[in-house]
C-alpha cells in the first residue's frame, strides 16, 4: 500500500472512526478500555536536549498529536536526550523495545545502518521539498522501511529544517588547505567528506557544542541554522558563520516505531501515528522558514560576526569527494546502490524543473543579494 493512499484513504477514515469511538475516554485512567481497546502508555526517547526549540519541540508535537488524535488511546511520555537513554542510543532503545517511539535523525546511526544516512541528508543532494517529493511519491518511504526492517523498526518522516548553514568557525576558510587539521563537529556523510578533505570530524550531541567550541576543543561546528544556533548561543562562541550547508541540504528527521508495538496497533491508530508524523514534518519546515529568517537578522546586526560564503573552489572539492565516497558506498552495498539510484534519478529531473521555477523566480524577485 502506498503511503499516500494509506494517509489520505484508509488512514483518514480510520482516524475519524477512532476519534468518534473514543471521544469520551480521554480522561480515563491508564489501562482503561475504550470502544477500540486499551489505553497504551508509550515512551518516546529523543536525541534532543530538554525543551529545545524547533527540533525538540518537533518531537513533543509528534507525541502530543498522537495523543490528541487518538482520543487518549495512546499516551506518550517524551524523554529528552539522557533522561532515559543517551542521545545516540535512541535507535537501539526503540529497536529493542525499551521505548516504543524515538525521534532523531537517521545519520546518527551510520555505524549500525550505513544506508540510513540517505534518509536524513546527502551532501549536495535533495533539498527539503525534493526529499518530501521523493519520500512520499518517489518510492523513498518504501526503501526506508526496507532499510529499517532488519532492526524491527518502522520509520516515518517527522521534521525538516530546510537547507542548513555551513557552520561556525574560529578561523576563516579561504582555501581547501584551510580544512587540513580542522577539528569540526559534523555528523553523517558530511563528516566523512571532511575527513577525506583533511579535517577531523567529531560526533557530539547538541547540548555539548557551545562549550566545546568556546573552549577550543573543536575548531568549528555545524548544527542547524540561525534559529537553533542562536538558541545554543553558538553566535557567542565563534566569529565566522559560513553558508551554504552543503552537507545537509534537506535534512529529514524521523519518528521510529518499534515493530512489535506497531503491529499491535489497529489500523486507525497506525494511521494516527503516520498522520501525526507527517503533519509535524510539514509544520517544522514552516517554523524554520519563519524563525531562521528572524534569527539571521540578529546575527547580521552583530559587528563581531562575519557571515561568509564558502569559496567556490572549496565547495567544488567537497562535491568531488562526495561523488567519490558515494561511488565507493554503492559498490560495496547493493541496497545503498538502489537508494542512491532512486534519489539521483529524481534529482536530475527535479534540477531541471527547479531551474525554471523556484530558482528562476527567486532570481527574478530578489536579484543579487548582499548580506
Amino acid at each position: 500500500m502506498k503511503r499516500r493512499d494509506f494517509v489520505t484513504g484508509i488512514g483518514a477514515g480510520a482516524l475519524t472512526a477512532g476519534l468518534a469511538g473514543c471521544a469520551g475516554e480521554q480522561s480515563a485512567a491508564p489501562g482503561a478500555e475504550c470502544a477500540e481497546g486499551p489505553t497504551r502508555n508509550w515512551k518516546m526517547v529523543t536525541t534532543w536536549p530538554p525543551n529545545f526549540p524547533g527540533l525538540g519541540r518537533g518531537a513533543a508535537n509528534v507525541a502530543r498529536r498522537i495523543e490528541e488524535a487518538s482520543g487518549g488511546r495512546i499516551k506518550v511520555h517524551v524523554y529528552a536526550a539522557g533522561e532515559l537513554v543517551p542521545p545516540f542510543e535512541v535507535f537501539d532503545a526503540v529497536s529493542q523495545g525499551t521505548a516504543e517511539l524515538g525521534h532523531g535523525a537517521a545519520y546518527y546511526w551510520k555505524g549500525k545502518v550505513e544506508a540510513g544516512q540517505f534518509f536524513t541528508a546527502i551532501p549536495f543532494g535533495l533539498n527539503s521539498h525534493e526529499m518530501n517529493g521523493w519520500l512520499f511519491y518517489g518510492g523513498g518511504m518504501d526503501l526506508w522501511r526496507e532499510t529499517y526492517a532488519p532492526f524491527d523498526l518502522v520509520p516515518h518522516a517527522a521534521g525538516n529544517t530546510g537547507v542548513q548553514m555551513g557552520g561556525w568557525f574560529n578561523k576563516p576558510i579561504e582555501t581547501v588547505a584551510d580544512l587540513e587539521g580542522l577539528k569540526m563537529r559534523i555528523p553523517g556523510l558530511g563528516g566523512e567528506v571532511l575527513r577525506r578533505a583533511g579535517g577531523t570530524p567529531v560526533s557530539l550531541p547538541g547540548g555539548d557544542l557551545f562549550t566545546a567550541l568556546q573552549t577550543g576543543n573543536i575548531d568549528a561546528t555545524e548544527w542547524v541554522g540561525p534559529y537553533n544556533d542562536v538558541a545554543f548561543g553558538l553566535n557567542k562562541a565563534a566569529r565566522y558563520y559560513y553558508y551554504p550547508g552543503w552537507h545537509e541540504p534537506g535534512p529529514t528527521l524521523e519518528c521510529i516505531v518499534n515493530k512489535d508495538a506497531w503491529d499491535g496497533l489497529p489500523p486507525d491508530l497506525q494511521a494516527v501515528i503516520a498522520i501525526a508524523s507527517q503533519s509535524v514534518n510539514n509544520d517544522m519546515r514552516a517554523e524554520f522558514a519563519y524563525r531562521d529568517a528572524e534569527a539571521l537578522q540578529t546575527i547580521l546586526e552583530d559587528p563581531e560576526i562575519e557571515v561568509r560564503r564558502f569559496p567556490q573552489p572549496v565547495l567544488e572539492r567537497l562535491k568531488e569527494i562526495t561523488r567519490e565516497l558515494l561511488d565507493e558506498m554503492s559498490d560495496r552495498d547493493p541496497l545503498i546502490a538502489r537508494i542512491r539510484a532512486s534519489q539521483e534519478a529524481f534529482l536530475q529531473r527535479s534540477a531541471v524543473f527547479q531551474s525554471i521555477t523556484e530558482r528562476a523566480y527567486l532570481e527574478a524577485r530578489d536579484g543579487p543579494v548582499e548580506l
